[in-house]
């Protein structure tokens, strides 16, 4: 495969400040804003006819993020700031987390607040403002930004076995597509509520020649490779992401309890074997490093050329080619084993 220095993007769901306006408290009548701004007990209402936008984000050199240019919302090249995670209280108790994202302008102006809720957030409903977390908005949208498998999911080792991946351990040598038997560097393990951005999708048997029910992260990329163009993206060779595939029969996004999420880090960014088919490996960029432990971020900062040169980001699909009802079916019936 060659080479590209293409970033790495995620697709966020988010409401735009004016969405989420304070009706009781100091700000009453404003809206979302940053955390220097914000004033805890306030209580904050979603707009009844407020829609999710799509924020396509780029991890940009250094430790920034920019607006991609797949996006939906925003303006493609403007820089990102990551300024806080809100958690949220409603009526019954119920805790609901916020990341506060700021788009700014070439003179550093802010053009536009977004609030990215990490589960649903219902319109009339008032929410409480009960946190402003200032440090902790990084790892929780590495959390999101991390590809990652659940609990059972079996993956192929280098001697053909099928292991499931809370049985893997470092230094295991697992089989990839493209450099053979490699060993994992580190393994991740997370625990999060199944709702809005972290609820799994499920791919069920037999979808895209999988042996068995697959359950991944919804950023988490699938790779296909296809006797023929199916969806006309010019290349036999393509990734697509799980989030895009879900046409609510065999691909459906599988919410509610609580879901456990495992990162498979390689010293390079590997396609791997999950459930009989070709899926990638967690990629260590801006966005995602925060996912690591502060020491292993630190150690392997220097070390991972093969995720820097991203070679497998060019034959990323956009969402558009997967807009049609039998996408999915498209691609079962094109591509191989």
């Amino acid at each position: 495969m060659t080479n590209t220095a293409t970033f790495s993007a995620v697709t966020l769901q988010v409401f735009r400040s004016a969405d989420l306006k304070v009706t009781h408290g100091a700000n009453l009548g404003d809206p979302l804003s940053f955390a220097s701004e914000l004033v805890p007990e306030d209580t904050y209402e979603l707009a009844t006819h407020a829609d999710l936008q799509r924020l396509a984000l780029r991890a940009d050199a250094g430790a920034t993020f920019r607006i991609a240019p797949q996006t939906m919302t925003g303006l493609p090249g403007a820089l990102i700031h990551l300024d806080s995670a809100l958690t949220l209280m409603s009526p019954d108790g119920q805790m609901t987390e916020v990341i506060v994202l700021v788009e700014v302008d070439d003179a550093g102006d802010v053009t536009e607040i977004y609030g990215l809720p990490l589960s649903p957030l219902v319109p009339r409903v008032p929410y409480t403002l009960v946190g402003i977390d200032r440090d902790g908005a990084r790892a929780k949208l590495a959390q999101i930004a991390c590809v990652s498998f659940t609990g059972g999911t079996q993956i192929t080792m280098a001697s053909g076995e099928q292991r499931s991946v809370e049985a893997l351990r470092a230094g295991d040598r697992v089989l990839t597509r493209d450099d053979g038997p490699q060993p994992l560097r580190w393994i991740g393990r997370t625990t999060v509520r199944a709702v809005g951005e972290m609820a799994p999708i499920l791919l069920t048997r037999g979808t895209l020649h999988n042996a068995a029910d697959l359950l991944v992260s919804p950023e988490h990329r699938l790779f296909i490779y296809q006797r023929s163009d199916a969806l006309g993206a010019g290349r036999a060779e393509i990734l697509v992401r799980a989030r895009h595939l879900v046409n609510g029969t065999s691909v459906i996004r599988r919410e509610g309890g609580y879901i456990d999420y495992f990162q498979l880090l390689f010293d390079s960014h590997h396609i791997i074997y999950a459930e009989g088919i070709a899926a990638e490996t967690m990629l260590v960029d801006t966005i995602t490093r925060a996912a690591l432990p502060a020491d292993l971020a630190a150690k392997l900062a220097q070390t991972l050329p093969g995720h820097e040169s991203r070679p497998h980001l060019s034959f990323e699909v956009q969402e558009g080619l997967l807009q049609s009802p039998d996408a999915v079916e498209r691609l079962r019936l094109s591509s191989t084993r």
